[in-house]
Order: structure tokens, then C-alpha cells, then sequence
């Protein structure tokens, strides 16, 4: 599906997981480090994993507030998403991710949580990229 873009950004990494990334703008700067449970050292330093669990929790959020007056449910001050990303092998072969949304809507009843995550989830541009090739949960905390 062809996508009208309005906003570009570009990262260069180095070293795959054990090295850096960084943004053009140097607004990111990381450095990159395997985890003990992938065979690698552990330590300080993040992950290709960490960063999507960053980027789709901030990206569903705004997603949420984007739609907010469509779906008629105020969306908190104080609300939180927290995205859990998992990496393992496939059964088909290769490596995946699963990633599980936790949605904290404080004051917001469970029914106007549920309506509200699902027009979030029909618009975010990390839940429509993911659709159909990750399973993504949508938790209400």
C-alpha cells in the first residue's frame, strides 16, 4: 500500500548488534549490546528489540490520542503504554518478534479502553506494519 510520505529519518548502524547506532541528527546515539539470553555479553547498552519497544509504545500512544475525539474517550494525562517485544526462532525457519501492548488508562472504564485501543490500533503505523506478520496483544492494565 503506497504511503504519502511527510516525514523521512535515517540511523546508521555499526557492528550489527554489538556496535552503535546513531540518528543523522545525533538526537540518538546508542550503543548496541547483546543479551546474555541471545549468547552474547549482557551490560549496559541497548537492543534492536528495546528500540521497537520504544518506538511502539510512544507511536501507540500518540495513536491513541490521535483518535481519542473520533471514538469519544478523553485519554488521560497520566496514561502509560508499555510494549514487551520478544525475539526467538521460528518454527518455519529464521527469527521473529511477538510484541504485547499494556495499555494504563487511569479513570477510563474497561469498555471506552477496549473501543479506544482498538481505533489506535487501526491507525498506528507500527501496528499497521506489523499486521498480519507479528502477533501483537493489546493488553488494558
Amino acid at each position: 500500500m503506497p504511503v504519502d510520505v511527510i516525514y523521512k529519518t535515517r540511523a546508521t548502524s555499526t557492528g550489527g548488534r554489538d556496535g552503535a547506532a546513531k540518528s543523522d541528527d545525533g538526537s540518538v546515539d546508542v550503543k548496541l549490546v547483546v543479551p546474555k539470553e541471545m549468547g552474547g555479553p549482557g551490560g549496559d547498552g541497548a537492543n534492536p528489540e528495546k528500540l521497537f519497544a520504544a518506538g511502539y509504545s510512544a507511536c501507540f500512544l500518540g495513536a491513541m490520542k490521535a483518535v481519542s475525539g473520533k471514538v469519544g474517550v478523553k485519554v488521560p494525562a497520566d496514561a502509560t503504554v508499555t510494549a514487551e517485544v520478544g525475539f526467538g526462532p521460528r518454527s518455519e525457519g529464521g527469527y521473529g518478534i511477538t510484541a504485547d501492548l499494556f495499555v494504563s488508562l487511569p479513570g477510563v472504564d474497561a469498555e471506552a479502553g477496549e473501543k479506544l485501543m482498538a481505533a489506535a490500533h487501526e491507525v498506528c503505523p507500527y501496528s499497521n506494519a506489523t499486521r498480519g506478520n507479528v502477533n501483537v496483544g493489546l493488553n488494558l492494565a
